[in-house]
C-alpha cells in the first residue's frame, strides 16, 4: 500500500505543479481551474488513494461504475460523469453526478430535462462539441450547435453551465490548441447570445497528453486518467 501511495502522491503532485505552472504562464489563479482524476480504469484502491490525498473530482464513464462506487465512498465528492450517456441510463446517472460532461445532441438534452422535471432534481451539464471534426468522436458540429442553441436554452430543469471537447490524440500537444481556442471562442459567443440565467463559465478540454495546452486556452476543467497511474498495475 505503501507503494501504491507513493506512486499515486507523486503523480498527483506533479500533475498539479504542471497545472499551477500553466496558469502562471496564462496569467490565471490556480484555483480557476478543477482537475477532474479519472477513474474510469482505476482499481477501487487507486481511488481510495487519491481521495486520502485530497482529490474530491472524479471522473467516470459508465453508469453502472458510478452507481456502484459513488455509494461506498464520501458524501463530499464531486463525481463527474465523462462518458457517452445512453438515454435508458438518465435517471440513474443523474442521481449522482455533480456534473455531465457529454451532452452531444438536443434530443439528449431535452430528455435530460424531462426526466429531471420527473425527479424533482436539476441536473448541471457541459454540452459536447466535436470541433477535431472526426467522424469517430460525439458531439455537435460546430453549425449544428449554433443552429440549436435558441432551443437548448429553453430547457427548464437542466443548468447548463458550459463547453467540452477532446481534441484529436497526437504525441504534440501544440496540434490541440487550434481546438481549444475554438471552444474558447465558441463559448464567448454563445454566451452573448444566450439568456442571462445561463452562465457558461466551464470550459472541459485537456487530457494527460494536453491539459497544459488546454489550461494557457481557457480550459476550466482538465480529466486526468493515464498520467496518474502510470506504474501502475
Amino acid at each position: 500500500m505503501e507503494d501504491l501511495q507513493g506512486v499515486i502522491h507523486n503523480h498527483y503532485t506533479e500533475i498539479q505543479r504542471r497545472i499551477n505552472a500553466a496558469c502562471l504562464r496564462s496569467q490565471r489563479d490556480s484555483e480557476s481551474v478543477t482537475f477532474v482524476a479519472v477513474t474510469k480504469y482505476a482499481r477501487m484502491e487507486w481511488v481510495t488513494a487519491l481521495i486520502e490525498l485530497g482529490c474530491t473530482h472524479l471522473g467516470e464513464s459508465r453508469t453502472p461504475q458510478l452507481e456502484e462506487r459513488a455509494p461506498l465512498l464520501p458524501d463530499d465528492l464531486h463525481w463527474h460523469f465523462i462518458g457517452p450517456l445512453q438515454r435508458n441510463k438518465i435517471r440513474r446517472t443523474i442521481l449522482y453526478s455533480s456534473l455531465i460532461h457529454s451532452v452531444d445532441s438536443l434530443k439528449l438534452l431535452t430528455a435530460i430535462d424531462r426526466i429531471a422535471a420527473e425527479a424533482g432534481l436539476r441536473p448541471h451539464v457541459l454540452i459536447e462539441v466535436n470541433l477535431s471534426r472526426e467522424t469517430n468522436k460525439k458531439g455537435f458540429a460546430r453549425e449544428e450547435l449554433l443552429s440549436d442553441w435558441n432551443a437548448m436554452c429553453a430547457v427548464s430543469h437542466v443548468t447548463i453551465d458550459g463547453l467540452m471537447t477532446m481534441a484529436t490524440h497526437s504525441e504534440d500537444p501544440e496540434l490541440a490548441r487550434p481546438v481549444f481556442r475554438e471552444l474558447s471562442q465558441l463559448r464567448d459567443q454563445l454566451q452573448a447570445v444566450s439568456p442571462e440565467r445561463i452562465q457558461l463559465k466551464e470550459l472541459s478540454m485537456g487530457m494527460s497528453g494536453d491539459f497544459e495546452v488546454a489550461i494557457e486556452e481557457g480550459a476550466t476543467l482538465v480529466r486526468i486518467g493515464s498520467a496518474l497511474y502510470e506504474g501502475l498495475e
